[in-house]
């Protein structure tokens, strides 16, 4: 199992999946404030689906520099690292946002994002790309 975060400054997406099938499953987000997550929260979604690794969304400008959401997403995934001893990769996540909510519109759901998990639905496209592409495991995107 691999769990997947879309790193917010108000919600965390969060996603489980498996290499074996190449697939994910939105979970419903977390909390966090001004970017900090409720660690217990947190930890609790781990002790529960005990993944292997964690996969976070990198933030990128459309041409590929980062910005400051990259580095607070790249603190994100270190801490993730340093609490849970777990590999952390991440994962350029450039219009997964944006996708979410159009998979979401076509399947009927409303305009109201806020009340419905889109940072979930971003985590599931993360880490299912992050499936699709694997030079990223072995790249230095990866947290050791």
């Amino acid at each position: 199992m691999i769990l997947a975060f879309d790193f917010g400054t108000s919600r965390i997406g969060i996603a489980v999946g498996q290499s074996i099938t190449g697939t994910a499953t939105a979970l419903a987000p977390i909390n966090a404030k001004d970017g900090v997550p409720d660690w217990q929260k947190l930890a609790a979604v781990i002790d529960e689906w005990q993944p292997e690794a964690f996969v976070v969304g990198l933030p990128l400008n459309m041409d590929g520099s980062l910005c400051e959401m990259s580095y607070r997403a790249r603190k994100f995934a270190n801490r993730l690292h340093d609490r849970f001893q777990r590999t952390s990769y991440l994962m350029d996540e450039r219009l997964t946002s944006h996708e979410a909510k159009g998979i979401h519109l076509s399947k009927g759901g409303q305009a109201d994002f806020k009340t419905h998990s889109m940072d979930g639905l971003a985590a599931q496209l993360i880490l299912e790309s992050w499936f699709r592409e694997p030079v990223h495991r072995n790249s230095q995107d990866k947290l050791e």
